[in-house]
């Protein structure tokens, strides 16, 4: 299968981006464009959390709550994007002007990769091995990492977000970050001209 943006992990930064880039897809300049979210890595911290600090949350919602509703949200707003449930992606390849990714059962191509899996070890995907470093906003004795990347890029199309793009782990934060990619990634397909989207009553 072939998309145009794939993205990696079901967490609350993978599930943001694909939200967004979800409401993207009725744009003039996203016509035909392909999405992909592969939800299943490995599990996120988000599902044993319980959130009270995080603005328009009720306090004391579940984490895991919300990854079962994000995924709910996604499928019934933005259909466009297809989620890709139990595979688990094994290696990123680079490709002329695409990436190849493989996963236990699949093995997809996409102009464009957003990794949002967490910043634990062991990270288990080969081929970003050249892009791995200390997480600069973890403590050091957690040994967490992130992927180097400027401003979420890593290299021409593929992108990070979440904890593993170097930001501290924290929901809202985690949100923001996927969010930011999805609007870098509109922006891309809309000829560079900054775009974001807004739902309007």
């Amino acid at each position: 299968m072939n998309y145009d943006a794939l993205i990696i992990g079901g967490g609350a930064a993978g599930l943001s981006c694909a939200l967004v880039l979800g409401s993207g897809l009725s744009k003039e300049f996203a016509a035909g464009k392909t999405v992909g979210l592969i939800a299943h890595q490995r599990a996120s911290h988000l599902a044993s959390a319980q959130l009270n600090n995080v603005l328009g949350l009720p306090r004391g919602t579940a984490g895991n709550d919300i990854l079962t509703s994000g995924l709910e949200q996604l499928e019934t707003l933005y259909p466009g994007v297809e989620i890709i449930q139990k595979e688990k992606v094994l290696k990123i390849a680079f490709l002329e002007g695409k990436f190849e990714v493989s996963t236990n059962k699949n093995t997809y191509f996409s102009t464009v990769v957003v990794i949002a899996t967490g910043y634990a070890r062991p990270f288990t995907i080969q081929g970003l091995e050249e892009y791995i470093i200390p997480h600069k906003k973890a403590k050091t004795s957690k040994e967490r990492i992130q992927l180097y990347n400027d401003d979420h890029l890593v290299r021409p199309g593929l992108y990070v977000a979440g904890s593993l793009a170097g930001h501290r782990s924290q929901y809202a934060i985690a949100c923001g970050s996927g969010a930011a990619v999805a609007t870098d990634v509109l922006t891309l397909w809309n000829g560079g001209e900054h775009t974001k989207v807004h739902d309007k009553i």
